[in-house]
């Protein structure tokens, strides 16, 4: 799947792309709350890409990382 620009929108999780910079997010009361690094999916696991740590948490949203967010 090549990656698409989603002009900000959040897109559920089971539509993301995997080995691209993602910014994951996770419902809350307020909306989607976002998550404070860019993740990448390789093999079905989520990476925090600046650690290069697994996420245990999983996510419900993504959109395009920006690194101005």
């Amino acid at each position: 799947m090549s990656t698409r620009d989603t002009n900000g929108q959040w897109l559920p999780i089971q539509i993301a792309p995997d080995d691209c910079d993602l910014e994951l997010g996770r419902p809350h009361k307020t909306g989607i709350v976002p998550w404070s690094f860019p993740a990448r999916r390789r093999s079905g696991v989520w990476f925090n890409v600046w650690a290069n740590e697994p996420v245990l948490i999983s996510p419900s949203h993504w959109r395009i990382w920006r690194s101005g967010r």
